[in-house]
């Protein structure tokens, strides 16, 4: 079992991991315990009722959350010509073809996120082990294969992020900063669990929200109650 600091566990007295609370009162209690000297990413942890082993129920999708993420976002743009262009004019950080695709087959990968036009993928598709190890692979379904690369970087810029179902059932999601204020951090979870929701498999049975949490980097985390969101 992990050991905690002293800080930690003065911060868990605040919690009370049996209660479920209200997600206003739970933003409230997790920005108050994040005391650590950066400022801490909040977290989400939403448990649904699907079965990962089933493709039909993979739960997979994006939303841009709208107060983003509090982090800058370093874009990558696989694209030539014209649409290269309109990269560069949507504020990507880093805009090439081969030349960029060599770049990371030697090493590079100082970018967050990967879009290409679909043109591009043949060459990107090189890539397929070196990028989808670090989950940095564009994907048509997470809208980072387009043609349509200056919306596709603006909504990266402003806060748009990918969610996809892990084996255990579970979705994890950045929702904000501690720095943010509750209004901020509220409508970004109201945001994704909206978007769960929407992506909801059609086979999936009974209660489909079973628990959601909230945490910050180095804090604990308040459980919140999934019914405030039927």
């Amino acid at each position: 079992m992990a050991k905690h600091g002293k800080k930690y566990q003065e911060a868990a007295k605040l919690i009370n991991s049996e209660t479920v609370y209200e997600p206003s009162e739970a933003v409230a209690l997790v920005k108050k315990v994040a005391t650590a000297k950066f400022d801490e990413t909040v977290e989400a942890a939403v448990r649904l009722g699907v079965d990962p082993r089933k493709q039909d129920q993979a739960v997979r999708g994006v939303v841009v959350l709208p107060h983003g993420t509090g982090k800058t976002q370093r874009v990558l743009v696989f694209a030539k010509g014209e649409k290269a262009k309109e990269a560069e004019a949507a504020g990507a950080d880093f805009v090439g073809d081969l030349d960029m695709i060599n770049k990371i087959q030697q090493g590079w990968f100082d970018f967050d996120v990967c879009v290409a036009t679909p043109d591009m993928m043949s060459e990107v598709g090189k890539l397929g082990r070196l990028l989808g190890g670090k989950g940095l692979m564009p994907n048509p379904k997470a809208g980072t294969v387009t043609f349509d690369v200056a919306k596709a970087v603006q909504e990266i810029k402003a806060g748009k992020i990918e969610y996809r179902l892990d084996k255990a059932g579970q979705i994890h999601a950045p929702i904000g900063k501690a720095s943010f204020t509750e209004e901020q951090l509220n409508e970004n979870l109201s945001s994704l669990i909206e978007a769960l929701n929407r992506a909801k498999p059609a086979s999936a049975k009974g209660v489909y929200l079973k628990g959601i949490a909230i945490s910050s980097t180095m804090g604990p985390s308040a459980r919140v109650s999934a019914a405030s969101y039927k």
